[in-house]
């Protein structure tokens, strides 16, 4: 009688096993997509973060060097129209003796997916220049789309909004 009994409960523990297996790995690949997602989301944060920051950070001094740091994350028409418009803008930033001086204030994901993303930023800089030697403030709310290439995201549009 007792031979008649542990069959069942065996059967019953290996089903039982069965669904837990089942569900930890159903479990552990959903967290995975999500750390995933969580990882993503800080990496656009962080690449639109740096790329307000060198645009809203310009300095007549090494205007070289700025411009290439904005030209080194961006991509497709924004790095051309950036390009195409650096000769002129090193003219006028060092006619005017441009420095602006800028800090991210704020960012947050729109819309994010495994290729592309797009970010509003806010933005503060203070710019001093031979009209204001005291200095500006300005402020920045910036529409950035940026795009995933070589596993890096670069802003492929910059938009002043609002």
């Amino acid at each position: 009688m007792t031979g008649g009994r542990v069959r069942p409960l065996s059967v019953a523990f290996v089903a039982a096993a069965v669904v837990t297996a089942v569900l930890c790995g159903w479990l552990g690949l959903k967290l995975a997509g999500q750390r995933e997602a969580e990882q993503r989301r800080q990496d656009v944060l962080a690449a639109a973060r740096q790329s307000a920051l060198n645009f809203t950070s310009l300095d007549y001094r090494h205007y070289d060097r700025d411009s290439r740091n904005v030209l080194s994350g961006a991509t497709g028409d924004f790095k051309k129209q950036f390009a195409a418009q650096t000769a002129q803008l090193t003219k006028l930033v060092a006619q005017n003796k441009s420095v602006s001086e800028g800090q991210v204030l704020e960012a947050g994901i729109v819309r994010s997916d495994a290729h592309a993303a797009r970010v509003l930023v806010v933005a503060d800089s203070k710019v001093t220049n031979t009209a204001a030697p005291e200095g500006q403030p300005r402020t920045y709310r910036l529409q950035l789309d940026l795009v995933r290439v070589g596993g890096r995201w670069l802003t492929s549009d910059v938009a002043f909004v609002g």
